[in-house]
């Protein structure tokens, strides 16, 4: 299944007090859910040492907040505050996505090397995002750049897109979208903020989006 040019108007684009304001909301519950996971992260460590050692119990807790920790701040770069004029380090971005790789089926390489213009790498993680509905059952994710343009690669066992899910990102309105489904409706949005198209493709192994 490939992407073809739409003939239907493209989503209407986000004005930019709309997009301030969806953002604001990102960053403020991921930043208020940041210190209480870290502080359930520290009291689980302390309760390890106090000579019980890392019960079946805690293990479990200490995995849980790990994961927790891991989308919250994936999640604030990618519904989140971003600028042209904020830069993400290449460390920190490849840092976010090994945490999220450890505690979840699809493994991350991103392999653009600097720093990173914020809003771009909003961008691709909402793109991941969407991405990662498609690999149920896991698979690996490369993220590429080529100039100005950026290419995402998924391969997996066997891909399961929604058809009606991926319409949206060739403009298709969204009538009855879900939350865990609202990077669908978002990435176009950003993508007409930043005055870029999307493309996309999936096969029965694979799955590429670029922009």
């Amino acid at each position: 299944m490939t992407a073809l040019p739409s003939e239907k108007p493209m989503m209407p684009e986000m004005t930019e007090d709309d997009a301030d304001l969806v953002a604001l909301v990102g960053s403020r519950l991921c930043h208020d859910l940041i210190s209480p996971l870290g502080a359930i992260g520290n009291g689980v460590e302390l309760m390890a040492m106090t000579g019980t050692g890392m019960s079946p119990e805690l293990q479990l807790i200490a995995e849980s907040v790990n994961a927790a920790n891991a989308r919250v701040k994936f999640f604030r770069v990618a519904f989140g505050q971003s600028a042209m004029n904020q830069s993400l380090g290449m460390n920190e971005i490849r840092g976010i996505l090994k945490e999220v790789s450890e505690t979840g089926r699809i493994k991350f390489d991103w392999q653009v090397e600097g720093d990173q213009i914020r809003a771009h790498v909003k961008m691709t993680f909402l793109a991941l995002l969407c991405m990662e509905t498609a690999l149920p059952f896991g698979g690996d994710l490369t993220i590429k750049r080529d100039g100005d343009t950026w290419t995402l690669v998924g391969t997996t066992k066997r891909t399961k897109p929604d058809a009606d899910l991926w319409s949206l990102l060739d403009g298709d309105t969204a009538n009855d979208i879900r939350p865990a489904q609202v990077q669908f409706a978002l990435l176009p949005r950003e993508a007409g903020r930043q005055s870029r198209a999307l493309t996309w493709a999936i096969d029965e192994t694979s799955v590429t989006l670029s922009f």
